[in-house]
């Protein structure tokens, strides 16, 4: 039986259950996440949205665990709305952007979703869809990719 056609392989990125990525297209640099294989889409901590003409959204982001300090405004298309049921069972219809993960050296196209994630514990969780782009979780280990540095780390902590 002859071979399908051959798909480009990628070894896989081993990464731990918590790295520090990047979001380029929100102008974000530096952001803590946590790596939810239990999560189908990513999701991101979104304050402030107003929806716009032409399907856009205007948002804004406070990249450091729980800080307010240093917040982002963006502005980009809709990609999607969908209904997302939460760990706690609530259902919530959001809006879907789809944009670039920076992640352990690999750059991805994502769809994330946007709600307010002020009292968990990581501004974004990265989901399933972005991790199958390359990924392995190991979830003994975090910042497999290393750690940001010192001055990042220190704004995250609410030490600037």
């Amino acid at each position: 039986m002859p071979d399908g056609p051959k798909r480009p392989t990628r070894t896989p990125i081993v990464a731990g259950w918590r790295e520090w990525a990047g979001l380029p297209d929100l102008d974000i640099p530096w952001i803590k996440v946590k790596l939810d294989t239990g999560a189908r889409t990513s999701a991101l901590h979104a304050f402030d949205l107003e929806e716009l003409p032409g399907d856009r959204v205007r948002f804004s982001v406070h990249p450091w665990q729980e800080s307010d300090a240093d917040p982002t405004t963006v502005e980009c298309a809709v990609h999607d709305r969908r209904v997302v049921r939460s760990s706690s069972g609530h259902t919530q219809e959001r809006i879907v952007v789809l944009t670039a993960i920076e992640l352990a050296g690999r750059t991805v196209q994502a769809e994330v979703t946007l709600s307010n994630r002020d009292q968990m514990g990581f501004r974004m969780l990265v989901g399933r869809e972005a991790l199958r782009q390359g990924f392995v979780v190991d979830p003994a280990r975090s910042f497999q990719a290393g750690r940001a540095p010192k001055e990042i780390r220190r704004r995250n902590r609410g030490r600037i």
